[in-house]
């Protein structure tokens, strides 16, 4: 069996935008599993989310408050068919995250993350997969909005970045 996924993160409302994108609302209504890595800021967004979301995993972040620590919890573990995934908001720097990741998550296939706004995807030696959708709502550096789509087939992982221009919201 596969199984769609939706990863986001980073989508601070209502402070960076109003609402989220039109078309992520539309791969979260498709998607079997959506997927995100904390700073959501308001609780109606976790509401709406969740209540359109088949199957739903999140953690919070360093901009949510203390009225989401009774409702997510820092990091997530949980299994997608036959890949072991970890959920957290924050990797700290960039230069050596797939070996620091390796070391703290020797026990997962994939490791979802967000906070630095900035879209990742990469393989550490180790075989982690660590993989940061980017922010669908606070681009700051970036050229466009973005979140991740895929599928897990077994041990099979695809992901797609999917890009908005700030002109498409």
């Amino acid at each position: 069996m596969t199984t769609s996924f939706v990863l986001l993160s980073d989508t601070h409302l209502p402070k960076r935008a109003k609402d989220l994108p039109g078309p992520l609302w539309s791969d979260i209504d498709d998607a079997d599993l959506v997927v995100h890595a904390g700073d959501w800021v308001d609780l109606a967004t976790l509401d709406a989310v969740q209540a359109r979301s088949r199957r739903f995993e999140g953690v919070r972040g360093n901009n949510d408050g203390p009225e989401f620590d009774d409702r997510l919890p820092l990091v997530a573990r949980f299994a997608v068919e036959d890949l072991r995934f970890a959920l957290v908001h924050e990797t700290g720097a960039s230069t050596g995250r797939e070996r620091r990741m390796s070391a703290e998550y020797p026990d997962a296939d994939v490791l979802v993350f967000g906070h630095s706004h900035i879209p990742w995807d990469t393989a550490a030696p180790s075989g982690l997969r660590l993989l940061n959708p980017g922010s669908p709502t606070d681009r700051r550096r970036q050229p466009d909005h973005t979140w991740m789509r895929g599928t897990v087939d077994g041990r099979a992982l695809t992901v797609e970045l999917v890009r908005l221009p700030p002109t498409a919201r």
